[in-house]
């Protein structure tokens, strides 16, 4: 959903951030092999990489990623022990880009490979071009047309997408349209329709500049700030604020490099691409510390655009491999994304030049009494005349790690709940700006407004929020009780009862073990029921039974509603299933592929289920996609409210009994 303000944030950014916060960042050191890499270990890459003659006076940086270990060194890593420490970075110049392997302990690049695709953009690609294309006579041309001088609008860059077009091939496109400055706090109110330029960013030319239909551009502000809602109408009373608070302090404590919270402890970092990534998550059964995942973090997300309009129909971006969840993530404010008890923590990134940049607040951990009960149960057979017998029960809790990062015009939220009954929430939460469209209809009752409004709605007059869909693969290293694990579908189907029955029918679980990819490739319907287990066959309870973990769908799976020969879908096709089942490979981390810009679809997730490869009692990653079609609506306007979606992890025969029995009642 890409139209962004980044040119103001990451200036600001660059110029207030690092000062204030680069010396807190040298100063941390990594503890833990999974460790994010430090501000000075960016550093160190970069000076590595200039002294083996990688890094030219034009070089760019668009990644430095922690190169993982190989699970079995991390498991077996101590306090105490050689921390190895290996970085990835994605280097371009001169329109050439490149892979560099890079060891920090050993001071030396240890690979240096030629990469086909393009990586994610750069800030300056993202801030520099609208200069190029107002500086373009035929953009100046087209902003007179409609009222507009250059110094007047700011043009926001758009990933292109890749239609197949053989001109477009070896090219780094983005499409510019622009916006009228803005009166008030919405930068996304004045669109400035029919007119748009096309950018090559590898020449940094304007290869087309594309000017139709002129339409007037709205008057409506779309101002959030309290003072300018005052306008739209009266605001409500002040009312007492609901508030919960910790005076004795948290539950959350830190080992070996791990966060430690009630029955769970996992290790927590974020990376440039995906956001938060949550690692070596175990749940403590009594005594013993036993594993539930290695590791889950957003893959991919894809959003389309339902306007077929010259200036709209390539708006369907992929704004994690494209822009960066990680990169656009924005500080927490206290009070309003997360209490003002959590605990906050900072992010380092590099930016373009490969020196760190640090984000304030930009995750935060915090418990939340939700004030339901964890369990409860009201006995009436021990109720008498003379006394009244409670209801026997606990409260729960939960932990929330939170993330927020501002795509362009959306804020998403991202949200990993740990439950003290062994659950894992998953939930995303939608918020900000509708993108909008300039229309000339200021009401339904215009003649203009059927036409305007076939692919949208009129949200404010002059203002069409087109119809798109949200869609969030998540990467679900599942590794319950060990590494091999199997994949069970476990369908819930009618059975027919024999003639004397006093019942006619009921159901029964038909059990499903896939041994290969295509055959675990799952399309979710509600009118076909079953559940999705990942359990480990090698292990087996007092019982019996073999303990698992069940993905629970929460009503927030889609369907495309896209053709498979679409081009966006082909470079996004794991929308064709839901849930996807692979072999671990550590280079399979997004749905979308290594390189989503520009990206023909040859490297995803539905390219690698393709090779059907075998995934019964091995080592196997989940792939789990949750969205909404967004149907747009007045209330989304100025700023939408919050939409939540996702799916939850649910334990099945992993404990022996409820582990949330344990819960010490309240003092």
């Amino acid at each position: 959903m890409k139209a962004s303000t980044v040119w103001v944030k990451y200036l600001l950014a660059a110029l207030l951030w690092l000062p204030a916060f680069a010396a807190s960042a040298q100063d941390a050191r990594p503890a833990h092999p999974l460790d994010a890499l430090t501000a000075a270990e960016l550093h160190q890459v970069k000076e590595i990489l200039a002294a083996d003659g990688k890094l030219g006076p034009k070089a760019r940086v668009h990644a430095v990623d922690l190169d993982e270990p190989d699970k079995a060194s991390v498991t077996a890593w101590r306090p105490g022990m050689a921390l190895p420490r290996r970085a990835i970075a994605v280097v371009s110049e001169a329109g050439a880009v490149h892979e560099a392997a890079v060891d920090l302990a050993a001071g030396r690049v240890t690979g240096w490979q030629t990469v086909t695709g393009e990586p994610a953009l750069l800030f300056e690609e993202l801030n520099g071009m609208a200069a190029l294309a107002l500086a373009d006579p035929r953009m100046v041309q087209g902003l007179a047309k409609r009222g507009f001088a250059p110094n007047q609008v700011f043009c926001l860059p758009l990933t292109a997408g890749n239609f197949g077009n053989k001109e477009d091939q070896g090219r780094r496109l983005i499409k510019m349209p622009c916006v009228g400055r803005p009166t008030g706090s919405n930068y996304w109110a004045r669109q400035i329709e029919g007119l748009f330029a096309t950018i090559d960013l590898k020449t940094r030319k304007v290869l087309d500049v594309s000017d139709s239909d002129v339409v007037p551009v709205s008057d409506d502000t779309g101002g959030y700030k309290e003072t300018e809602i005052a306008a739209y109408g009266a605001l409500r009373p002040e009312s007492k604020p609901a508030s919960v608070a910790q005076p004795g302090g948290d539950n959350i404590a830190t080992e070996d490099g791990r966060i430690v919270w009630d029955m769970w402890r996992f290790h927590l970092r974020a990376d440039k691409r995906p956001g938060p990534v949550l690692s070596m998550i175990e749940a403590r059964d009594g005594a013993r510390w036993r594993s539930v995942a290695y590791q889950m973090h957003l893959s991919e997300v894809f959003v389309p655009y339902m306007d077929a309009d010259k200036a709209w129909y390539f708006r369907t971006y992929m704004d994690s491999g494209e822009y960066g969840f990680g990169n656009s993530l924005s500080p927490l404010r206290k009070g309003i994304d997360c209490p003002p008890y959590a605990r906050f923590f900072p992010v380092t990134m590099p930016q373009d030049n490969g020196e760190p940049i640090q984000t304030p607040d930009a995750i935060c951990v915090f418990e939340r009494a939700i004030g339901d009960p964890a369990w409860r149960h009201f006995e009436i057979f021990e109720q008498s005349a003379q006394r009244l017998v409670p209801a026997e029960g606990r409260p729960a809790s939960e932990l929330v790690v939170r993330s927020a990062s501002e795509v362009g015009n959306y804020d998403y939220l991202i949200d990993y709940v740990f439950h003290q009954d062994g659950s894992i929430r998953v939930a995303v939460g939608a918020t900000g700006l509708d993108a909008v469209k300039g229309v000339a209809s200021q009401s339904m009752k215009d003649a203009t407004a059927a036409d305007d409004t076939r692919q949208g709605t009129l949200i404010a007059p002059g203002l069409v929020a087109p119809f798109h869909s949200h869609y969030f693969n998540f990467r679900l290293d599942l590794d319950v009780d060990g590494a091999a694990n199997d994949f069970m579908r476990e369908r819930l189907v009618q059975k027919s009862l024999p003639k004397g029955s006093p019942r006619r029918s009921m159901y029964a679980v038909a059990h499903e073990m896939p041994a290969r990819e295509k055959e675990a490739r799952t399309r979710i319907e509600s009118a076909s029921p079953a559940l999705y287990h990942f359990a480990n066959n090698n292990v087996e309870s007092a019982l019996g039974h073999h303990p698992g973990y069940m993905l629970m769908p929460e009503g927030s799976y889609v369907h495309p509603l896209l053709s498979a020969d679409d081009p966006p879908v082909k470079r996004n096709d794991y929308l064709h299933y839901q849930l996807s089942v692979t072999p671990y490979s550590p280079a399979e981390r997004y749905a979308g592929g290594r390189y989503a810009m520009m990206s023909d679809g040859k490297d995803t997730l539905g390219a690698w289920t393709a090779r059907n490869r075998p995934i019964a009692n091995r080592d196997i990653v989940a792939w789990y996609t949750v969205g909404f079609h967004h149907i747009t609506r007045m209330e989304d306007w100025p700023v939408m409210p919050t939409h939540w979606f996702g799916f939850t992890l649910m334990p099945h025969n992993f404990f022996a009994s409820n582990p949330a029995m344990t819960i010490r009642n309240p003092k």
